[in-house]
Parts: structure tokens; C-alpha cells; sequence
């Protein structure tokens, strides 16, 4: 999409969120784990991509629930009007209970003194507060063993108002070739569901297992990395067609020449060997493009890679554009997305900054506008400040 050159009035950097791609994802996904429900995972600002319009377009499209990995991200669903069910992931505290009843999040409790706040304020609001448990199998992280993790689900089970909705375990590795270690983890579940079988539901699986090895699914599945676009490991997807979701773009702020023997950017890392043209581009490390790519990655302009010269900056960067002919002030430039026929990724950045692509993705910062479009037409928009209009179930995509 050509963004019109007076959209914003600010800094000319944002990203682009394709809701009909991010449904078609979700589809995709759920179709490969069913008859297992699932749980879109939006923790992180939904990976960069906006966990408020990511959560309505994936419920729309069919997930069961959400996922996040705190309190403060559960409640910003809900106040943004979502009413689906919330799957807390992460570490909650005694002291954040009355919040997750009155959110009506579904948290994962591993202590004592969790569970009992949360059956009192469950309690004295008049409601069953579902919670889940984690089985320690092997990522040495969040969760507890196996005799610990049964002895407190029954002791757990008998507080008044607390329902233990849900038993479950997260991979360590289950995008890597050697698929050993994660069905020995896979196994350690179904014992634990085993010595706990009244619990519902049992979940395991993330995006990596769920195109890999489906039949791990079991009960629910929380996909992330697939429902933007992303394969946790390259050709893992097989027959699943994943669309990319983001695009990240900026425009063009002042083209210049510089002599031979000229340096760009702090440090004088970049001189010119010739004759050049260099383009100011306004997106820099702050936005989400990493300072690891200075003088490595590339950028998109007018349809041509053109490498990044010098450092990246806080709030800018700059390329070397002199084997493109009329590069202009407002020429738009792609970071993350397609222009003509060239692409550049999130695996592409990840790989020579020598990290992965979850990274880059939830890197882009919330001072980066987000435009989210369906049908190639924007329906809503966030900013730092505001979100124009909210994206509701009439501007999300359908589920068909």
C-alpha cells in the first residue's frame, strides 16, 4: 500500500497490519490443530503487530481465546471491549488476584498464597475463578514437577471459587530438527494428565509443534510467531500457507551528495568510495531497526535494495541510494515488507543481527503508528496516544 505523503504530520515512519492476512493465518492454524482449540497468542503488543486489532481479528476468525504473559496486557483486552477468554501465561502475584477476578482473566498459579487470594476475591465477588497449571518438563523456567505440580492441583482443587481449568507444559525445543527432547516433554504432560485426569483441558503446543508435529495438539494449542506470518524454523510451515502480516515503512527525509572519502553517521563507520548519493531515512533504533544492522542490512527504495551507510541512529538512519536514479524527498522507503519485486523480512534482519525474528518483530516500538488494513483499505489506526477508530468486529475480518 502507497501511503498518502500528508497522512502524518509527525515523523514519517509506521507499519502496516494486513487483518486479512493475520485471519487467514488464524484459519490456517486452527484448521492444522483441530479438533484442538486456539489460543491466538498477542503477549508483546502481539509481536509489534497491536494486541488490541490482532485479538479482535483473531477471535473473529476463530481462535478460542487469547493469550498474554501479565495482568497489565489481560486487562488491556478487556478494556479495549474484548470478551473472549484471556489465558495469563506468565507469573501472576497474590497481589494482582482482585484484578484477574475482576478482569476475569484465566491465570497460571504455581503458589499456594496465589490461589488462596484468588478464591477469596472470587468468592466475595460470587464467581468460579478458572485458573491453569504448569508442568515443569524440561525448559526450567515457570512450573512446577511432577509430584509437586499433582500434590498442589488437589490441594488447589479443594479451595472454594477456584476451578483448575487447564494443565499444561512449553517447549524448549521444539522448532529444532531433533525432535527427541520435545516428545519427551510431551510425555511428561500425559503422565501429569494421567495422575490429574479431571483437569479438562491440556495444552502444549506452540506455532513450531503444531506444524510440525500435530498431533501433539491435544485440547488447545497457543500459536504466536505463525499467526503473524513467521515459521519458528525455515520450511516447518510444509503445506500451510502463512501470509506476512507487518510491513514497516518510512519515507525519505533529504537526499545529499557526498565526495569521496566522505563519512556518514556517528563513528565514521561509512565512507564513500565514490561519488554518492545518501538518502536520510527517519526510522531508526528507537522505532525498532536494530543497531546490530548498521552497515549490514538493506532497505527498499524505489523498488531496489539499497544497504544502510553508517550507524543506525536513535531516530534515523541513512542509505547509500547512487544506483538508483531521481531518489527524492517523500520517496517511501520499506524496512520490514515488499516494494516492486523485492522483499526484505523479519528473518532476513534476524539473521544478520544475528538474533531471531520474535525479536525484531515485538522490537517495533509503540511510538510507531500502526495502520491496519483490510481489503487494502485502512479501517483503523493507532498512535502513542490514540487508537482511530477502535477496530471492532465490524472493521476486523471475517471469519469465512
Amino acid at each position: 500500500m502507497e501511503l498518502p505523503r500528508d497522512r502524518w504530520h509527525g515523523r514519517p515512519v509506521w507499519a502496516e497490519i494486513e487483518l486479512d492476512a493475520l485471519a487467514h493465518n488464524v484459519r490456517e492454524l486452527a484448521a492444522r490443530a483441530a479438533p484442538a482449540r486456539l489460543y491466538a497468542i498477542v503477549k508483546a503488543n502481539a509481536y509489534g503487530h497491536g494486541a488490541v486489532a490482532v485479538g479482535r481479528a483473531a477471535i473473529e476468525a476463530g481462535a478460542a481465546g487469547l493469550g498474554v504473559v501479565c495482568v497489565d496486557e489481560g486487562e488491556e483486552l478487556r478494556l479495549a471491549g474484548i470478551d473472549a477468554p484471556v489465558l495469563v501465561v506468565g507469573f501472576t502475584q497474590a497481589s494482582e488476584a482482585e484484578r484477574v477476578v475482576e478482569l476475569r482473566l484465566t491465570p497460571t498459579v504455581d503458589t499456594m498464597q496465589v490461589a488462596l487470594a484468588l478464591s477469596r476475591f472470587a468468592a466475595a465477588r460470587g464467581v468460579v475463578q478458572p485458573i491453569h497449571v504448569e508442568l515443569e518438563s524440561g525448559l526450567n523456567r515457570h512450573g512446577l514437577e511432577l509430584e509437586e505440580l499433582v500434590a498442589f492441583a488437589e490441594s488447589v482443587r479443594q479451595l472454594p471459587n477456584i476451578e483448575v481449568e487447564g494443565i499444561f507444559t512449553h517447549f524448549a525445543a521444539a522448532e529444532e530438527g531433533d525432535r527427541t527432547f520435545t516428545r519427551t516433554q510431551y510425555q511428561a504432560l500425559l503422565e501429569a494428565s494421567k495422575r490429574l485426569p479431571w483437569i479438562p483441558m491440556r495444552h502444549c503446543s506452540a506455532s513450531a509443534s503444531v506444524l510440525i508435529e500435530p498431533g501433539m495438539a491435544l485440547d488447545a494449542v497457543r500459536t504466536g510467531l505463525g499467526i503473524y506470518g513467521y515459521e519458528p524454523a525455515p520450511g516447518c510451515a510444509g503445506d500451510v500457507e502463512l501470509r506476512r502480516a507487518l510491513s514497516l515503512k518510512s519515507r525519505i527525509a533529504r537526499v545529499l551528495d557526498v565526495a569521496p572519502g566522505a563519512t556518514v553517521g556517528y563513528g565514521r563507520t561509512w565512507r564513500a568510495e565514490r561519488p554518492s548519493t545518501i538518502a536520510l531515512v527517519m526510522c531508526g533504533y528507537a522505532d525498532g531497526l536494530r543497531r546490530a544492522l548498521s552497515n549490514r542490512a538493506q532497505l527498499l527504495v524505489r523498488g531496489r535494495r539499497v544497504p544502510i551507510a553508517g550507524r543506525i541512529a536513535m531516530d534515523m538512519c541513512m542509505a547509500d541510494v547512487t544506483d538508483v536514479p531521481g531518489v527524492a524527498p517523500d520517496d517511501e522507503v520499506v524496512i520490514i515488507g515488499t516494494q516492486g519485486e523485492e522483499r526484505i523480512d523479519a528473518d532476513e534482519l534476524a539473521e544478520l543481527a544475528g538474533t531471531i525474528s520474535w525479536e525484531i518483530l515485538a522490537g517495533i516500538s509503540a511510538r510507531v503508528p500502526r495502520l491496519y488494513l483490510r481489503d487494502g483499505a485502512v479501517v483503523a489506526e493507532t498512535t502513542l496516544n490514540r487508537r482511530t477508530p477502535a477496530v471492532t468486529q465490524e472493521t476486523a475480518p471475517s471469519a469465512g
